[in-house]
């Protein structure tokens, strides 16, 4: 089983590929997709579509791991990142792909054990479940990692899956 979890924003989307490999879950590419940050939202979000149909042409995941919003105070930044989100759920929803959702502090959880954990405790837990020789940047690629963890080792352990979106 391949899992692709996104960590999807305007100006950097983080996404990581983990395979599940006879029990143990394998790295296969990590990284992000930063469109300009002076392009119309318009160019950055058909970017954004653009490379993930394009890496999920590549890498055939069998599931997407995407984050689920939360509420902050400036509602317009809500709005543009609800935009990139969807671009996720475009890029899966073509290629046939179930989506999804976990929140943030499922993801932590389920990757630190504690679901306030830090960037750097996300980032530290990660490279030691993956094996990298170096914590994985950018954050927001180390996010997507962990939500691609969260999703196999929720779904491995026959519990209930994230919500399908």
């Amino acid at each position: 089983m391949i899992v692709l979890g996104v960590d999807p924003g305007t100006i950097i989307t983080g996404y990581g590929f983990v395979r599940l490999e006879d029990g143990k879950q394998v790295l296969l590419e990590y990284g992000c997709i930063r469109p300009p940050k002076k392009a119309a939202l318009s160019d950055r979000y058909r970017i954004i579509y653009e490379d993930l149909d394009s890496l999920v042409k590549k890498f055939k995941p069998d599931a997407i791991s995407v984050e689920s919003q939360f509420m902050k105070n400036n509602f317009a930044s809500v709005m543009k990142l609800g935009m990139a989100k969807a671009m996720v759920l475009l890029a899966g929803s073509c290629n046939q792909i179930p989506i999804y959702e976990y929140s943030p502090t499922k993801a932590k959880k389920a990757v630190v054990g504690n679901g306030r954990a830090s960037k750097l405790q996300v980032q530290r837990m990660i490279q030691l479940l993956l094996n990298l020789p170096s914590l994985p940047e950018p954050e927001d690629a180390a996010d997507a990692l962990s939500l691609a963890v969260c999703h196999l080792n929720t779904c491995n352990s026959h519990l209930e899956c994230g919500e399908r979106i």
